[in-house]
């Protein structure tokens, strides 16, 4: 499901071998396939093609105006959750009316921004949020479209910080109040109910979390469709994992389980489990997939600077860390780890994989049996393309990375790499 591959014990981006991008632009980088995020938005989008539907990317994931101007160009829609993601879309060449703007904390600046450029919907979150929302619209003399989120109490089995509809996430609204609040929200003189919206996690590998969240809304979705007759879509949220860790692939196209615990999902077993669910409910479908559609889109090329031995551990130390790719130490979020030329391989050894920043969870990979490197040696993390440039920083005042998307036999630099004098720029002594 991505376009990294081995060509005689080089590793290849499509038609560009990584070491040739390595050279010119350094490391650390960033390194995209346009191959891959546009066949799996394809793959996604004809799988649901029973029904009238949008896939609404959600740019949280990797938000490079290259990226977005590349998934607009394929038709589709996005999913929003800030201001300054708004004018990303913009800069990108999207529109705003194909964009509904979600998150739990939206200013005012944002929410004066989203309705003069005409966003297509709000996901709201709270009551209080609805009432804040009307007022700005009744200011501004529109009229603002709104979604509420119903939070179904749906365990999605996935890690906690990415976990969102069980009753005590900090999202959406509980399954319980669903009539009393869409009633509140149609006596707000300023609103246009457009939806109903529902999000139950990230990185789910099995389809039957998808499938229970969305039979057990269906009902309350055919009744508020009846009780508000400007509904014109339900949404159902993202959260298609993907496979991080290669000891998990099956090598085909189906999604595969070992016992009672799935590996894999894939888009055809995904609209297998919802689509007979949502046909019946005559509404258009909206999705919001991010990580499934780049995560396995981009990796972080790295290099060996130097390796350490002590009596208890190996430490491979690169040039990369958890301000470039934070998902390890936040998430303990799995990469695996390959060299670029692969022709030197040697005996694997247990080692962890560590980074330069002072914080002991600056680590990529620990305990993990990997073919010995050495210092010059440069590497590549995997499916990085999702939650990685995205969530850096310049902690320890390292400059933020440059982003390669190869399309092809072709690449080119989408992100400069920062300079020294763009760390401190903006600040005053």
């Amino acid at each position: 499901m991505h376009s990294f591959r081995y060509q005689q014990d080089r590793l290849f981006c499509e038609g560009v071998d990584l070491s040739a991008i390595a050279d010119a632009v350094g490391t650390p980088a960033y390194v995209y396939s346009a191959e891959t995020i546009r066949n799996n938005f394809r793959r996604l989008d004809h799988a649901l093609a029973e029904l009238d539907h949008a896939i609404c990317y959600a740019m949280k994931a990797n938000s490079n105006l290259a990226i977005l101007n590349l998934l607009a160009s394929e038709g589709a829609d996005f999913d929003i959750v800030s201001g300054g993601e708004l004018f990303r879309i913009l800069k990108a060449g999207g529109r705003a009316d194909r964009c509904t703007f979600a998150g739990v904390g939206k200013t005012r600046t944002e929410i004066e921004f989203a309705l003069r450029e005409g966003v297509y919907c709000f996901n709201v979150e709270s009551e209080a949020e609805l009432n804040f929302i009307n007022t700005i619209a009744g200011e501004l003399d529109v009229k603002a479209p709104v979604a509420i989120r119903i939070n179904p109490d749906v365990d999605a089995g996935t890690h906690k910080y990415i976990s969102t509809g069980k009753s005590r996430n900090k999202f959406g609204i509980g399954i319980d109040r669903f009539e009393e609040i869409y009633r509140a929200a149609a006596a707000l003189p300023h609103l246009l109910i457009r939806g109903v919206q529902t999000h139950i996690g990230s990185q789910i590998l099995d389809p039957k979390p998808f499938a229970e969240a969305v039979e057990k809304l269906v009902p309350l979705v055919q009744t508020l469709k009846a009780q508000h007759p400007t509904i014109e879509f339900f949404s159902i949220g993202g959260g298609i994992g993907i496979v991080y860790d290669p000891a998990l692939e099956s090598g085909d196209a189906s999604w595969w389980t070992a016992g009672d615990h799935p590996r894999r999902i894939t888009p055809e077993a995904y609209a297998e489990a919802v689509a007979p669910l949502l046909k019946p409910l005559g509404l258009k479908i909206l999705l919001e997939p991010g990580r499934f559609i780049v995560g396995n889109a981009g990796v972080l090329l790295a290099s060996v600077l130097y390796v350490k031995k002590t009596p208890a551990k190996t430490f491979t130390i690169v040039d990369a860390a958890m301000n470039d790719l934070i998902r390890p130490a936040l998430y303990e979020g799995y990469h695996e780890i390959h060299p670029l030329d692969k022709s030197a391989a040697r005996a694997a050894i247990v080692m962890d994989i560590v980074g330069p920043v002072c914080e002991s969870g600056d680590f990529f990979a620990q305990d993990r049996e990997i073919p010995a490197l050495e210092s010059g040696e440069r590497v590549a993390l995997l499916s990085a393309g999702a939650y990685g440039f995205v969530m850096s920083s310049t902690y320890n005042s390292r400059p933020l990375l440059p982003e390669v998307l190869v399309n092809g036999d072709k690449w080119s630099v989408i992100r400069e790499r920062q300079t020294y004098d763009d760390l401190v720029r903006g600040e005053i002594l």
